[in-house]
């Protein structure tokens, strides 16, 4: 095989940087991890599996507790909770969810989960888990998609805050999932090999009825509406805010609105590349950002982690596999002191969770 013949799902480049290498088995200080997936919904591969054995894994990466958002609704959370939460109380907290597929044929059905995330507390749910197909994929007995921002959800909303559940939610993708699939695309790559996480075409910006997903800055304006309509309900934005490239837009969120926290979910990629805007804005917000993978657990996946946070490398791999899994970029630690650690791995989950500190 010659260069010219070589396809880009083979190349594997070798860096020839020679620069320090600090593996961190272990944070300094106790985690918790805040945003995971141990049901079967996701593909877990601890879904079903003695939970001792996940402890023994948590003990290894020194993570004292899993949020596990994978608990849906009805009896299918309670299974999820009898699992892990009141197997181990001090390990695992579950999180409710929504039925998207029933408010097809349901006009009322932001009353209706509003019902339900009573009874998901009555089973011991300890908050709710709201998936991106608000916004992309669940539709309105009309058959419109349901905007982030429907009113419709606002009963919703209000019983999480009558509840004292936080909310953790998930609108909206990397930019480059709602833009064309062509050679400019930063992840073909992964795009390629999901096909739906494409979010394109996209319809034009205003026009709630045209064909089309909604583009992703007016997916990120719906947010914004919700978190500044119900200030009593405690909003968690995954994934960086659902905006982890453009850490200006997440930081004048968190500024404006002190009912929001985010998480850093399988965001370490993007973050990573962009040390010194990323490592601010962990230093003026320390107080609003949660710990969390997104990534099933395992030592060297959470080892990684902890070297993005505490160390100050250069240029490597933000995941164990041979190719990167986002974008062929590498990227930097950022050197967090310990105050902020301390805050980000374990402090803010527990005062979203009404953990306290034991």
């Amino acid at each position: 095989m010659t260069v010219d013949d070589l396809r880009l799902a083979d190349y594997r480049p070798r860096t020839s940087l020679r620069v320090p290498v600090h593996e961190v088995p272990l944070p300094k200080f106790p985690v918790v991890d805040a945003h995971n997936h141990l049901g079967s919904a996701f593909g877990s591969p601890w879904a079903g599996r003695p939970p001792g054995d996940l402890i023994d894994t948590l003990d290894r990466s020194g993570v004292e507790l899993v949020v596990d958002l994978d608990g849906g609704h009805g009896e299918t959370l309670s299974a999820e909770i009898e699992q892990w939460q009141r197997t181990y109380p001090d390990r695992f907290a579950v999180f409710a969810g929504l039925d998207y597929d029933g408010w097809a044929n349901d006009p009322a059905f932001g009353e209706t989960e509003a019902a339900r995330l009573r009874d998901s507390a009555v089973r011991g749910a300890c908050g709710l888990k709201v998936w991106k197909l608000l916004g992309l994929r669940a539709r309105d007995p009309g058959g419109r998609l349901v905007a982030v921002d429907d009113p419709r959800l606002d009963p919703l909303w209000m019983a999480a805050a009558d509840l004292d559940l936080p909310v953790v939610i998930h609108i909206a993708d990397p930019i480059a999932f709602f833009e064309p699939l062509d050679r400019t695309n930063e992840r073909l790559e992964e795009l390629h090999a999901h096909p739906d996480w494409h979010f394109w075409p996209t319809r034009p910006a205003g026009e709630r009825d045209a064909p089309g997903f909604p583009p992703f800055d007016a997916l990120l304006a719906a947010f914004e509406g919700v978190v500044a309509r119900h200030p009593r309900t405690r909003f968690v934005g995954a994934h960086v805010g659902c905006a982890a490239e453009d850490l200006g837009l997440v930081g004048r969120l968190l500024d404006t609105y002190p009912n929001l926290d985010i998480d850093i979910a399988a965001r370490i990629g993007e973050l990573g590349r962009q040390p010194y805007s990323a490592r601010a804005l962990f230093l003026r917000q320390a107080d609003r950002i949660l710990f969390g993978a997104d990534l099933a657990p395992d030592p060297a996946m959470y080892s990684l982690h902890y070297r993005f946070l505490e160390t100050f490398d250069e240029s490597f791999d933000y995941g164990t596999d041979p190719v990167p899994g986002q974008g062929r970029w590498q990227i930097h630690g950022l050197g967090l002191p310990d105050d902020v650690l301390r805050k980000v791995y374990r402090d803010n989950a527990r005062r979203v969770l009404g953990l306290g500190r034991p």
